[in-house]
């Protein structure tokens, strides 16, 4: 978990892809996912779930359109934890109290793996609010929403005024109350009206479109984060609960010159914007390279190799080969710019060039005297490693502060540390290792 410059931590989504492409998901969010077919955004609904689990956060899951059994069987192992609440507002809801249903709370309340509670009178939009907010109440840190769906709310408390006063009052709330919400809405179900209307008060919007058997995921709207990635699909595939983009997609015949380009200014830490201003170019002119729509100039594909400490050919061929390289030079390495970090605080250098490929990254970090870093250094998925060269480090995670001395190794699987301070009175110098 990382804090962006406005204060607000950042936490991991469950697909790496999806947090590059977004910039990460930031506690506060309400994430609107506009599902054309009404079954795309169950994947990321899932990798949320597994994610948030894996760091113990509390996860509340309203269901309007399955059943506790159905649902269960949807969610598999992840429903076999305890910090998993499911809210079912589908046995009195759109199941209307069937024996069918209501069997279930009798026959195998002993055997649910998390816990399940039943609103009554789930037609009465304030019968549900009471029940959220009531199971939150006994809540502590950070809680992630799941609502499926938008669209079962409009079939059971019928027409969109009900919808938008629910979700009006419901955001502005679960933002103030440090949640993280998913809302699923299938996108032909609803005016083009209620949709603005929704996006205008969501934090973030993701379209997910099928055309011709190919999915596309599609980010609309991302407060307080770089415009590079809106309005531009990005097609995917799924395998149980593995999400790839196409863009990922290795090939030994032919490299792009924008997707090489994407993975080195990534790497650097630059955004399509600041590349374009380093280059003399338009920030849309990065986007079209990126793209593939158009290739640069000579003198720009030049520049761009300079700025980002690259060879020209590095955009055109297979990354360095592991087995040709042993020793790597110390004028190799490059400066990386963390995002979000205070000026001056913190200087970071990739020790092996951009351009080469392997399972694992060094870097050294460097934190001058009396710093503090309002985040991570990275987002990150995998597992890093950090060996503290010289100096103190303080670092805080999940609430718990860690006094770091040299010598000392810190080890992170999906966690994300909050906070590192350097308490003086050097420089703080650490070796970090990010592991693919």
């Amino acid at each position: 978990m990382v804090a962006s410059q406005f204060g607000r931590q950042r936490v991991a989504s469950g697909v790496s892809q999806l947090d590059r492409l977004l910039g990460g998901l930031y506690i506060g969010d309400n994430v609107v996912w506009h599902d054309d077919s009404g079954s795309l955004a169950s994947v990321f609904c899932l990798n949320l779930i597994q994610a948030s689990q894996s760091q113990n956060k509390p996860i509340i899951y309203v269901s309007f359109d399955r059943s506790p059994r159905n649902l269960l069987d949807k969610l598999g192992s992840l429903a076999e934890n305890p910090m998993l609440t499911i809210l079912d507002c589908f046995t009195w809801g759109k199941g209307a109290g069937s024996d069918v249903f209501l069997r279930f709370y009798y026959e195998n309340k002993t055997e649910w793996p998390c816990r399940i509670i039943r609103v009554d009178e789930p037609r009465q939009a304030t019968q549900v609010m009471d029940a959220l907010y009531g199971i939150h109440s006994g809540m502590s840190g950070d809680v992630r929403f799941v609502f499926e769906s938008i669209t079962g709310m409009q079939d059971l408390w019928g027409g969109e005024d009900s919808i938008l006063k629910f979700y009006t009052h419901s955001c502005p709330r679960l933002y103030e109350l440090n949640t993280v919400a998913y809302w699923i809405m299938e996108k032909n179900a609803h005016s083009s009206r209620l949709r603005a209307q929704i996006n205008q008060i969501a934090q973030v919007a993701i379209e997910l479109s099928i055309k011709r058997g190919t999915t596309s995921l599609t980010i609309l709207k991302a407060e307080e984060r770089s415009m590079d990635n809106l309005h531009k699909p990005y097609n995917y595939w799924t395998k149980d609960l593995n999400i790839s983009f196409e863009e990922e997609k290795k090939t030994s015949r032919r490299i792009e010159l924008g997707m090489r380009l994407r993975e080195v200014r990534t790497k650097r830490g630059l955004s399509q914007t600041e590349l374009a201003k380093l280059v003399g170019v338009t920030p849309s002119t990065i986007s079209q390279i990126e793209s593939n729509l158009i290739y640069p100039s000579l003198p720009a594909l030049l520049k761009m190799a300079e700025v980002l400490s690259v060879d020209v050919s590095s955009f055109f061929q297979e990354k360095m080969n592991v087995a040709r390289r042993i020793v790597f030079s110390a004028s190799e390495s490059s400066e990386i710019k963390l995002p979000d970090m205070p000026e001056g605080a913190v200087v970071a250098n990739l020790l092996i060039p951009v351009d080469f490929d392997s399972q694992a990254e060094p870097y050294l970090i460097e934190l001058t005297a009396d710093a503090k870093l309002p985040s991570h250094f990275f987002i990150h998925k995998g597992e890093e490693f950090g060996y503290l060269l010289s100096g103190k480090l303080q670092m805080v995670l999940d609430k718990a502060v860690y006094n770091l001395k040299s010598g000392d190794v810190v080890f992170l699987t999906s966690e994300m540390p909050t906070q590192w301070y350097n308490p003086g009175p050097s420089v703080a110098r650490i070796l970090w290792l990010k592991v693919k």
